[in-house]
């Protein structure tokens, strides 16, 4: 028979996924509030204990993480596809990394309660998942539902299409664990997993010509590049700042703004002639782009219906493939795009990006913001969600809505200076390095990105104005 527990603290953060993690910490490390963060796995990390056993980071890990401890040694990666650049933590890493924050630097301050294994109702009561036990949990102040932010990946989430039961369709999870090479492989899917997938199998010894890669849209990528997070890399990182306004300021359209931005060599589509129709935030090297390319067998009818042995079923048609072909089954739909709502409400923390695809920031700092004012009318004012993208289009609403945090951002003292201080907003450190060194070539890229905003914005707004009148 399950047993009854009360517990109360001021926060409850319902998720222990790295927005969840990145709430806590600042709540904790900033406040002397107390938390309850629970969470239905046994670990902390959410969807990274998951996950494909060869999946990296896509961004450096410098710029993720929790503020109070560091992701990776900060090195430059010498070998591989991502040589030049700073090292990308892999999964298991992350794994790690999550679970010393919980335990090194989250319960030895002895203000939080952690539920590992347990499920949270929207009644507030939390059951364990091992002893069955159900506790009463109740928040003082705010409830944080980092759920919403949860990511989908292939191995927790079934296939959209059917599939027969011959077919061998696997998460990319079961690549590791083949046992014989098939005659041939199809990816399902045109995202970041995808991409992944399709690179580990290269790397791994596959015949690019035995692969076949199901895109149902092609994807416009972002440079590495372009989001290094030291002040080496300064001209490549404010550049791409300053490409993004100058493109916003004089373009017609979204795809005359990625175009621009393709020529800038911030963004990058792996078919140069098949134009992009998707946008995910997914980041990839030069090395990596050209891995890419070396799959040539690629196939645009849409999305999959079906698969029976010898045949795929999609939107425009049919596909012939090999009896014994392994389908690589990438299509879930990682961060799933939802109608955004205030973040701060009576009672509630709905978690929510403030600065494009930059999770672990963005609870940081709402967490910051939660601490630093008392109305939700003002701390909604500091964090305009910006959306999760799923087409070219998105681009244009989110860097409008993340010049309105930036600007709204900078007329607080307080904010101003814990972002001068927080380790996941090594752009601004970048900037004011940049000052404080009067390092004039620098301080005239900084000069040239922040007037491109003003004209950038009024362009942008017009844009919007024009695709809602038509």
């Amino acid at each position: 028979m399950s047993k009854s527990e009360n517990l109360e603290a001021d926060y409850v953060v319902v998720g222990a996924g790295a927005v969840g993690m990145a709430i806590a910490d600042t709540l904790l490390h900033e406040s002397e509030c107390s938390v309850i963060v629970l969470d239905e796995r046994a670990k902390p990390g959410g969807h990274w204990n998951d996950a494909y056993p060869f999946v990296r980071l896509h961004g450096p890990s410098a710029n993720y993480g929790v503020n109070s401890r560091h992701l990776g040694k900060d090195k430059i990666e010498a070998e591989g596809l991502n040589r030049g650049l700073y090292e990308l933590a892999t999964g298991s890493e992350i794994c790690t990394y999550f679970d010393e924050v919980m335990r090194h630097e989250l319960l030895p301050t002895g203000r939080l309660r952690y539920l590992p294994m347990h499920l949270y109702s929207s009644d507030g009561k939390a059951v364990s998942l091992i002893s069955g036990e159900t506790k009463e949990v109740r928040a003082r102040k705010k409830l944080v539902d980092a759920t919403i932010a949860e990511t989908q990946v292939p191995s927790r989430t079934p296939p959209t299409f059917s599939v027969a039961p011959e077919v061998r369709c696997i998460a990319p999870n079961e690549l590791a664990n083949l046992k014989q090479a098939p005659d041939s492989f199809v990816v399902i899917g045109a995202g970041k997993t995808a991409i992944d997938s399709v690179i580990w199998l290269l790397e791994t010894g596959a015949d690019p010509n035995r692969i076949r890669w199901i895109r149902p849209r092609d994807a416009w990528l972002l440079n590495r590049r372009s989001v290094q997070p030291t002040y080496e890399f300064f001209g490549d990182t404010y550049g791409w700042l300053a490409a993004n306004m100058e493109a916003a300021a004089h373009a017609h359209s979204a795809d005359e703004i990625f175009l621009h931005l393709e020529r800038a060599g911030v963004m990058c589509r792996i078919d140069p002639s098949v134009m992009p129709t998707m946008y995910r935030c997914a980041i990839v090297s030069e090395y990596e782009l050209e891995q890419l390319r070396r799959v040539t067998d690629v196939i645009r009818m849409g999305r999959v219906g079906s698969i029976s042995p010898g045949q795929v079923k999609l939107d425009q048609g049919n596909l012939s493939v090999d009896e014994d072909t392994v389908f690589v089954n990438c299509s879930a739909d990682g961060i799933p795009r939802k109608a955004a709502q205030p973040i701060f409400q009576p009672g509630r923390i709905i978690p929510q990006y403030v600065r494009m695809c930059s999770p672990t920031f963005s609870g940081a700092l709402v967490a910051k913001v939660e601490l630093l004012f008392d109305r939700d009318d003002e701390k909604n004012a500091l964090t305009k969600p910006t959306p999760i993208p799923d087409v070219p289009f998105d681009w244009i609403e989110i860097e409008l809505n993340q010049a309105a945090n930036r600007f709204a951002w900078e007329q607080h003292e307080a904010l101003r200076d814990w972002l001068s201080r927080s380790r996941l907003d090594q752009f601004t450190m970048m900037a004011l390095r940049a000052v404080s060194e009067s390092d004039e070539p620098k301080l005239k890229l900084l000069e040239h990105y922040r007037g491109a905003i003003r004209p950038a914005v009024e362009n942008l707004v017009k844009l919007i104005g024009t695709a809602q009148s038509g």
